[in-house]
């Protein structure tokens, strides 16, 4: 897998979550949940139709390609393990977690990850109750859209 900026994934995991139980998110619905720019969402959802992670045609929104959905599950996996250690092994509070994992999952060393996992004891479910993926995420049916 290659690496992804931390905007690029950004993108990708808001689109993840606004694409719940949709045909596609439009390009307005992007820009408010990313507090940003319309033209620059859609700078970035050509960029990331060049990489195959978003399929995409102006006025008509995107959508994660297999890839994307691949990459969104990546990056909520590493998301809820560092919430998931934070909380409950550095004793972080809940009103820090979010924003602290937030930065982490940026960290894309799989083997890292991978280890973390190990060291929690393979956790399915992070504080807050919603499914950590494993790492073997392609091939999972589950919900993630929290």
């Amino acid at each position: 897998m290659l690496n992804y900026s931390r905007t690029e994934e950004n993108y990708i995991k808001a689109i993840y979550h606004l694409e719940a139980g949709k045909n596609s998110v439009s390009t307005n619905e992007l820009a408010e949940s990313l507090q940003t720019k319309p033209a620059s969402i859609t700078d970035m959802l050509k960029k990331l139709k060049k990489k195959k992670l978003v399929s995409y045609r102006a006025y008509y929104g995107c959508k994660l390609t297999n890839e994307g959905k691949q990459l969104a599950l990546m990056i909520i996996r590493r998301h809820r393990l560092w919430e998931y250690f934070l909380s409950l092994k550095l004793d972080f509070s809940w009103e820090e977690v979010h924003d602290v994992a937030e930065e982490l999952e940026h960290v894309s060393s799989e083997k890292l990850i991978n280890k973390l996992d190990a060291y929690l004891g393979f956790p399915r479910f992070d504080p807050h109750g919603d499914p950590i993926p494993d790492e073997k995420v392609q091939s999972q049916a589950i919900n993630f859209y929290h």
